[in-house]
């Protein structure tokens, strides 16, 4: 029995032992963790010990609050920040380094340096219950001085972001240039002390799942982009997320060099979001296709779907002549519930191509729509409606105000081919000058069961020009 019960306690040792040798607490690497002294070499030596011993947990220990500049995620490590732990970004823009790539966006060079950065790396991850907090006060960091992203991932595979609390960016919370294999989940994102405050920015990435995460941003809460020629943005899941936004819930396109594509959005709810629910653009390019988006609810959501297909230089990298314009086509918008009763005139959904550049191929179906109305005659009669030609842009992003009112409380469809409507319903609230739907330039539209306050819209009751 003794010589057993030496065995069991060797056994146990030894896997004690193997438990801690792919542990790496950054305290054992000299942190103090104190949240005032800088422990950006601690965390580093750590996670380079940790990835050259062929993988582990990098520790950020409860009750610590562990201070870092710019630090480099490497192969196979999973930066664990416990339950009760802090990772705080530095408050001096000379702590962030300047070997992290660029942001892709022209004219935001204040926004190229990050507080965690990887690339070409594989296998890694940044998980825990803890809080990741950028520190990104204006006090701290301006446009003219440097303002980091929190996180910029580049050309990396098999990457998982999960459960964690990550607020206070300087900039954007993150952006994942040319990725692939990313899973996003159960996080918690708050970033309203800056300007420009992205939740997740994929540019390029394939493979991409988004699940029971919470947004709260003071910019674009996810966008998916595509700023290179040859490298896609596909197969793109997103569910089960809360968005609320001081500008769009979800932002497609706008970077679009490349091609966007096979994108599913399902099971989410808008709040308070201050420009658009889902804003898909297409200018640079690219071509753009097959998405579909489900079972979502909205509430103060003035423009709940909002899709340009226009010509704008947005890539940083642009050339200076304009990008050829491809194809926008094949969207499914199907069982929404809109309340925008609260909101002012200002709140249809609004979907425009350009003369001879139409959007192909949309479905919407199965949609509750409640608008509070308020449209003059003069809103109804409105005919200078401005395209978003490259003149009319003259530098601007397709963004609504450059239009104003529309002339329709509920549907301004302008520029497209094959539109279908089924089982609508648009209630307005009060009173609207303004029809429930106007199509300008619209070939081979369908309606079937459209209402407006339980009156049927007949095809003959549309607004066509």
């Amino acid at each position: 029995m003794k010589n057993g019960n030496n065995l069991v306690t060797l056994f146990v040792l030894g896997f004690c032992l193997q438990l801690c040798a792919t542990e790496y607490n950054v305290i054992s690497f000299g942190a103090k963790g104190d949240g005032i002294s800088k422990d950006t070499k601690a965390v580093q030596e750590a996670i380079n010990t940790c990835s050259k011993n062929g993988g582990g947990t990098v520790l950020i220990p409860a009750g610590k609050t562990v201070v870092i500049g710019t630090i480099y995620m490497k192969d196979f490590v999973t930066l664990h920040v416990e339950n009760g732990a802090v990772l705080l970004g530095s408050p001096d823009i000379k702590d962030y380094t300047t070997d992290t790539h660029k942001n892709m966006y022209k004219n935001e060079p204040h926004m190229d340096r990050c507080l965690i950065f990887a690339k070409n790396a594989k296998s890694f991850a940044l998980e825990g219950y803890g809080l990741i907090d950028g520190n990104g006060h204006p006090k701290n960091f301006t446009k003219r001085d440097g303002r980091p992203m929190l996180m910029r991932f580049m050309n990396c595979h098999d990457i998982h972001l999960k459960d964690l609390t990550i607020k206070n960016p300087a900039a954007w919370t993150s952006a994942w240039l040319y990725c692939d294999e990313i899973v996003v989940q159960g996080i918690r994102i708050h970033s309203r002390v800056n300007h420009n405050g992205d939740g997740l920015d994929f540019d390029g990435c394939t493979n991409v799942r988004v699940s029971n995460s919470s947004f709260d941003t003071s910019d674009d809460s996810i966008c998916i982009q595509a700023s290179l020629l040859d490298t896609p943005s596909k197969n793109i899941v997103v569910t089960n997320c809360t968005f609320k936004s001081k500008w769009a819930g979800m932002r497609i396109g706008l970077l679009s060099r490349g091609d966007i594509e096979s994108v599913t959005v399902s099971n989410c709810t808008f709040n308070d979001i201050q420009d658009s629910g889902l804003k898909i653009q297409m200018n640079e390019g690219g071509e753009m296709k097959n998405m579909t988006f489900s079972n979502l609810v909205m509430n103060n959501v003035p423009r709940p779907v909002f899709m340009t297909f226009a010509q704008q230089k947005a890539c940083v990298d642009a050339p200076e002549a304009m990008y050829p314009m491809k194809a926008m086509h094949g969207f499914v918008f199907k069982g929404m519930i809109v309340d925008n009763s609260k909101l002012d005139k200002n709140s249809a959904i609004f979907i425009t191509g350009m003369p001879k550049h139409y959007i192909t191929d949309i479905q919407l179906s199965n949609i509750k729509f409640t608008v509070s109305g308020g449209g003059s005659v003069e809103d109804a009669n409105k005919k200078d409606i401005k395209e978003y030609t490259l003149e009319t842009l003259n530098g601007w992003w397709p963004e609504f105000h450059l239009v104003g009112t529309l002339p329709a409380y509920g549907i301004y469809a302008r520029h497209v081919d094959g539109l279908l409507l089924n089982d609508i319903q648009i209630n307005v609230v009060g009173s609207d000058a303004r029809p429930t739907i106007v199509f300008d330039d619209v070939l081979n539209a369908h309606t079937n069961s459209v209402y407006t306050n339980r009156k049927v819209i007949s095809e003959s009751d549309l607004i066509k020009r």
